[in-house]
């Protein structure tokens, strides 16, 4: 049976490993902006989110096993006067490792973080896809996303 937690210092090692997996995709989609992580840098990154106020790490357990986590931070709004004062968490990271995916995992994570939205009293849950990752779109499409801006850029 799967359960969420908060993650803990001791997780740091699985974390790294499914960093990885996770790196693995970003590279692919967008080598222009992604890079593999060094060994260890993700382990001081999660301290700092462990410290953290306004983020959390949940991870996702199998048998004791660690298969998958949600990095989740919480933020208001800039205070700019056209938009109204809300708040938002936004997921910055979830992945499954890739063996153990399409078995309800991610949504699991994902209802874990919803929860810890609502309990900070934000306004929404904001995320982004890669738009070559078709099947994370339709994931969070399943699970109550939709499509509300446009990220474009350019290369200067």
């Amino acid at each position: 049976m799967i359960t969420i937690r908060k993650a803990k210092k001791e997780d740091s090692e699985v974390l790294e490993n499914l960093y990885t997996e996770l790196e693995e995709d970003a590279v692919l989609y967008q080598p222009e902006h992604f890079v593999f992580s060094k060994k260890g840098q993700r382990s001081k990154q999660l301290e700092q989110i462990l410290e953290s106020e306004n983020q959390i790490m949940l991870v996702a357990e199998d048998a004791g096993n660690v298969i998958g986590f949600a990095h989740v931070t919480f933020a208001h709004a800039k205070e700019i006067s056209c938009l109204r004062p809300q708040s938002n968490i936004y997921l910055q990271d979830l992945v499954v490792t890739k063996k153990l995916r399409s078995r309800g995992t991610g949504t699991l994570l994902l209802n874990a973080a919803k929860e810890y939205g609502k309990e900070k009293k934000a306004d929404f849950f904001r995320i982004q896809v890669f738009p070559q990752n078709k099947d994370g779109m339709r994931f969070y499409e399943r699970n109550g996303f939709s499509l509300k801006m446009f990220t474009i850029e350019c290369d200067l």
